[in-house]
């Protein structure tokens, strides 16, 4: 079945329809964050579990906006920079809420927030060891992208273009190739700007794309995520479609033979 309402996909055994992942940072307030989450269908929302309020309990909370009973959290480790402070924030996160199903960053740079795949790597190993299922943000590289499969990646999440910045999807090659050959789930995670970047990742074969700022930084966040859902859904429909041969020259709509 084509249809994309039916078309579910599945990561560490749990199963979703939605196959847009989206965040919860730099809205202008919870309220904006929740109609954001509710136009764009998303079933499951990233959670920086750095930046969570714990020394406030009187202050308003992300639960009373989304309620984690009727949408996954992913608790991440956003603003890591070693594998030891982001194996120690999930511990934290699994403490917090029972959290198993996290996302991993670590950072290489403050300057271009790319993971810093060496330390990636090693705080995959210790979080599968410690029954945690990580899915992984990484290079656009199709070996690296491997490696986190065989170290317990549940899934495996390329970037499109550096965190925030909007640029689309610079490698449509290598991304291709890590869709190919991977045995997990795989989702573009950062770098789409706009709806059409969107269906971009979905055409090229990936499970899903996770999104943030593109969302949050549109003039209308709730339209944008309403695009970007549709989005999602076309790129899918399109990849499941198989896209047309590509020619270098004309091939007519219409057959040339009998014109009159």
């Amino acid at each position: 079945m084509t249809d994309t309402v039916s078309d579910s996909w599945t990561v560490a055994g749990r199963t979703f329809r939605s196959r847009l992942i989206v965040g919860t940072g730099k809205y202008k307030d919870f309220e904006q964050n929740a109609a954001a989450v509710e136009a764009s269908g998303a079933e499951i929302v990233t959670v920086a579990v750095r930046r969570v309020n714990v020394s406030d309990p009187k202050a308003p909370m992300l639960t009373d906006y989304i309620d984690p009973k009727k949408i996954t959290y992913l608790p991440n480790t956003a603003g890591c920079f070693t594998a030891d402070d982001a194996i120690r924030t999930l511990r934290l996160a699994r403490e917090a809420g029972g959290w198993d199903l996290v996302k991993l960053e670590v950072l290489g740079e403050a300057r271009t927030l790319y993971p810093d795949m060496r330390e990636t790597l090693k705080a995959t190993e210790t979080l599968a060891n410690e029954g945690f299922l990580p899915m992984v943000y990484c290079v656009d590289d199709p070996i690296a992208a491997k490696q986190l499969e065989e170290a317990g990646a549940v899934a495996v999440m390329p970037l499109g273009a550096p965190i925030g910045s909007g640029l689309g999807i610079q490698n449509k090659v290598t991304v291709r190739l890590i869709v190919e050959g991977a045995k997990v789930p795989v989702l573009v995670d950062a770098g789409v700007g706009t709806a059409s970047e969107a269906a971009v990742a979905m055409e090229l074969g990936c499970d899903g794309v996770l999104m943030n700022t593109a969302i949050a930084e549109a003039r209308d966040p709730i339209r944008m995520a309403r695009a970007m859902k549709l989005a999602v859904e076309a790129g899918r429909h399109a990849y499941l479609a198989g896209r047309m041969a590509q020619r270098r020259y004309a091939d007519p709509s219409s057959p040339l033979a009998g014109l009159i």
